[in-house]
């Protein structure tokens, strides 16, 4: 519980603008906080960052960051996860997930240059994100403490739903959006927007047309064909050619926001969902991942020309460790750099160009070049013989190769013959009287 205290006490609270995070910031200036606010922009759509502010201020904030994170959140999150092929349990692209740790560190840099003392936030004590936001912030700066207000017993008997909320914001003047809240909650950056609670939480209940703000109904995109070519280097996209208007990125974020832009617009990037929270709790998430599911779809089709079989192999088990320890809130651990740099040492070789189209829901590559390819059309083919001198490849020796690679199948399925023989119950004569 937090208590009073004659001395008021710096707090930077992670701050939206909404309903929830104004209440929370009232609450904390009513508790003896000085209370500094920061909005962190990693891409929500249509949002109005000097209206975050004039209501910061409004509410009691004596100061209110804006801080654009855009730029660094490409390129120190959102590049490492595709250098990854990130996917939590095969179908989560991580996107609420990977903004955290970009979105937390900022909030850490702040409360240093403040002399702040405390964080706050406004993640509820069920999910995700209150691991997330406070497992950074102890890595970053130990000496911080984070008050979390939905696990606070005090507020939880003052809230005890969105009626006690509103309530307390009419008692104390603070704005209320007279938008009809929707029946899902969201949350939105320019890797994903996800939707969750409210009506989805009926697993049955299908998202409706109108909820999605990143992508197109497939049914509903063009009826030609968007072709692209995505160059990579080192495993890092560096140049998107729209190759039927010309249109070409270089830069990181032009570049992964028009990758959003023509998935969007082709209906390419959703999936619904049923995941496992970190906290243990089964949740049903809808999600949009236009720019990234292009990006991943490439990536690994480039790995297949230049990395080596057993890399890739190992890579698979790294892609899985980077994706279960971004979800769960171990961004700055110590294993992670271990996983980081273990994928950066497999990415050397990644480099090259990745041709595809984009057609109703589908991402479909038709090519793909490199300049460090491991792949050899003439020793794949079927009509050369050897594949040339280079590769020095003898069809013969895969008669060895068989027989070596088959001995311990013969001995495994021998003894399971025994076994199965040995446990089959006996074969009686028939009694004859």
């Amino acid at each position: 519980m937090v208590s009073m205290s004659q001395e008021k006490k710096k707090c930077v609270l992670a701050y939206s603008g909404g309903l929830d995070t104004s209440v929370i910031l009232v609450w904390l200036v009513e508790k003896g906080f000085e209370v500094i606010c920061y909005c962190a922009n990693v891409g929500q759509f249509e949002e109005d960052f000097s209206e975050v502010r004039a209501k910061a201020l409004k509410c009691g904030a004596t100061k209110c960051y804006i801080e654009d994170l855009r730029e660094d959140f490409v390129t120190g999150y959102v590049w490492p996860a595709v250098k990854a092929n990130a996917m939590y349990e095969s179908r989560y692209m991580l996107g609420t997930s990977l903004a955290r740790p970009c979105i937390a560190k900022k909030q850490v840099q702040i409360a240093q240059v403040e002399g702040a003392k405390y964080l706050a936030h406004g993640a509820t004590g069920k999910g995700n994100d209150q691991v997330r936001f406070e497992m950074c912030a102890q890595a970053l700066d130990a000496n911080l403490v984070t008050i979390a207000p939905w696990r606070d017993a005090e507020f939880l008997e003052k809230f005890k739903g969105r009626q006690d909320l509103l309530a307390y914001a009419a008692e104390h003047g603070i704005p209320v959006d007279a938008t009809p809240k929707a029946p899902y909650s969201v949350d939105e950056n320019l890797y994903h927007t996800s939707y969750e609670s409210g009506m989805l939480e009926d697993p049955m209940t299908p998202p409706t047309p109108e909820m999605f703000k990143m992508t197109r109904d497939p049914k509903d995109a063009p009826d030609t064909a968007e072709s692209l070519c995505i160059e990579f280097l080192d495993g890092v996209p560096v140049k998107v050619t729209n190759k039927n208007t010309e249109v070409v990125h270089t830069e990181p974020l032009p570049l992964f926001l028009y990758l959003n832009e023509m998935a969007g617009k082709h209906g390419v990037g959703r999936v619904d969902i049923v995941e496992n929270r970190f906290v243990g709790i089964k949740s049903r998430g809808v999600y949009e991942t236009p720019g990234g599911t292009i990006l991943r779809e490439a990536h690994l089709d480039l790995e297949g020309m230049c990395v080596d079989r057993e890399v890739l192999r190992i890579r698979d088990k790294l892609s899985q460790e980077f994706s279960i320890l971004c979800y769960n809130g171990f961004w700055f651990a110590p294993e992670m750099d271990l996983v980081m740099n273990s994928v950066d040492f497999s990415q050397r070789n990644v480099t090259g160009e990745v041709h595809l189209e984009l057609y109703k829901g589908n991402v479909t590559i038709v090519g793909r070049n490199s300049p460090h390819t491991l792949y050899s059309a003439d020793l794949a083919s079927m009509d050369i013989d050897g594949g040339g001198e280079a590769f020095d490849y003898n069809p013969a020796d895969a008669q060895g190769f068989i027989r070596i690679n088959s001995v311990r199948l013969k001995a495994y399925n021998a003894l399971k013959r025994k076994l199965e023989a040995d446990s089959a119950p006996s074969k009686k004569r028939p009694h004859t009287g």
